[in-house]
């Protein structure tokens, strides 16, 4: 199994005060920090190796969770600097730590999907990148994706329209090229590098079937809190 890129250096404005002296990724959950939760269930899908890519308060995680050994993972750090990259410079960055070809799974997201054949999908597509996505039908969050036969014919996070029944589920698959090209040490946005490849032709996609859980809002968190207690037959 490729590695995994996880995005847990953003600001999660969205979720002060609680996140002024905390980083999204350390909110308590069933007992345990949210990351706690992700690697764990990363670890049960196969993956061994991770790379954080952490800005806003990110020596914290790496002071939690160190080497990953004690979790049976191998992680590493990749820190933004002075200036936050965004979703897209932050994996430009850390391009050095991750192999030809790699996921990314935004630090936010608990998603129980089958990594393995989201992988083999990937290698079968022979693109640039893969999108998972979800039918969402506005349910869960806002939908933005258009897939029509297979295919994603529209992506948008900005303007929507009403034949968009799918969302980005929030893991995607990339070789390094997609991202090579990218000026460094600049913010980006992964959603423009999801744009680009699917203007190019070379945006695969992968619909899973299991929903998303998030926490970047009080309600995806008090959601999320429920599934992990319910999961783990409330042990903590």
């Amino acid at each position: 199994m490729p590695p995994v890129a996880i995005l847990a250096g953003g600001l999660a404005t969205r979720l002060r005060p609680m996140t002024e002296q905390i980083p999204k990724g350390l909110i308590q959950l069933a007992g345990h920090p949210f990351l706690y939760h992700q690697l764990l269930l990363l670890k049960s899908r196969g993956i061994s190796d991770v790379v954080l890519c952490v800005g806003y308060l990110g020596e914290m995680i790496r002071s939690e969770f160190k080497n990953g050994r004690a979790l049976g993972l191998r992680l590493q750090y990749s820190f933004d600097g002075e200036v936050l990259l965004g979703t897209a410079g932050a994996i430009r960055r850390a391009l050095p730590l991750l192999g030809e070809w790699f996921f990314v799974l935004y630090g936010d997201s608990y998603l129980t999907c089958d990594y393995h054949a989201v992988a083999e999908a990937f290698l079968r597509s022979e693109s640039t990148a893969l999108m998972t996505i979800f039918r969402n039908e506005g349910r869960h969050d806002t939908s933005n994706v258009e897939f029509v036969n297979d295919r994603v014919v529209a992506y948008d996070k900005r303007t929507r329209t009403p034949a968009m029944r799918h969302i980005d589920y929030g893991l995607g698959v990339f070789q390094q090229s997609a991202f090579t090209n990218l000026p460094g040490d600049a913010p980006h946005d992964l959603a423009d590098v999801y744009q680009r490849l699917l203007q190019s032709g070379q945006l695969a996609a992968y619909e899973v079937k299991e929903r998303f859980y998030e926490v970047g809002s009080l309600a995806g968190i008090r959601e999320t809190e429920e599934f992990l207690l319910k999961r783990t037959g409330g042990l903590q």
